[in-house]
């Protein structure tokens, strides 16, 4: 089957795929983001939510997302027990662990590591990030989360991955030289910035950054806030 596969991107690290209908949404933060301020939150809709981490500017809106939506949420264990707490059905929370790889409907999620830390909102440790791969078919997109650069994506460097999702803000993560070495450890041309521009520490210079990958023979998209990248 052809896949119909698209990514918008909601600023910040805030990314809604469509995964040939099924709706997934990652770290979802759009009401307290300044860039956002056109997205209506509440017109989200999706069937997944999955999370990175549990930092604020991750999880801002997930519960008024997940209550409107009734989307299943999975996160790595201590951030899914503190999802939990926040008053969803017990059914819509799923929780596990690096090397697991989820089978849903519309594909397969295996969980990587991210190098960051993690806590909630209200500052409770909130076990360890990670990072996700989607396999769609016969594509994958490796979701990286917050992250430094770590020697752990060279494991992922034959997985085939098609499309990367990488933190270029620097200050929190990677910045743009440390994401562009991330990309040939994964072994992927085509790659969509994000964790960039929300807050002054972060702020960067996109046209740098897009010269940058292009001069290393890579594409790197940034969508604006709202923005759709048909991926296939």
């Amino acid at each position: 089957m052809e896949n119909n596969i698209t990514a918008t991107y909601y600023g910040q690290s805030c990314v809604a795929f469509d995964f040939n209908g099924t709706q997934v949404l990652l770290d979802p933060f759009i009401t307290h983001n300044p860039l956002a301020k056109d997205i209506d939150v509440n017109a989200l809709n999706p069937d997944y939510i999955f999370l990175s981490h549990a930092h604020a500017d991750h999880v801002a809106d997930l519960v008024q997302v997940q209550k409107n939506s009734g989307a299943t949420v999975v996160a790595i264990v201590e951030t899914a027990a503190w999802v939990a707490k926040q008053g969803l059905d017990a059914d819509k929370v799923i929780a596990y662990n690096f090397g697991g790889t989820l089978s849903l409907p519309f594909g397969k999620v295996k969980m990587v590591y991210a190098l960051h830390t993690n806590s909630t909102p209200e500052g409770d440790y909130a076990g360890v990030p990670c990072g996700y791969v989607f396999t769609v078919g016969d594509k994958n997109i490796y979701f990286a989360g917050d992250t430094g650069l770590t020697m752990e994506m060279k494991l992922l460097e034959d997985l085939n991955i098609d499309w990367a999702f990488l933190p270029i803000g620097g200050f929190y993560t990677m910045d743009m030289y440390d994401a562009l070495k991330a990309s040939s450890f994964v072994n992927c041309t085509k790659i969509v910035g994000v964790h960039y521009n929300t807050f002054p520490a972060i702020t960067i210079d996109t046209a740098e950054a897009q010269q940058l990958f292009s001069e290393a023979g890579r594409e790197l998209f940034l969508p604006e806030v709202g923005a759709a990248v048909r991926l296939w």
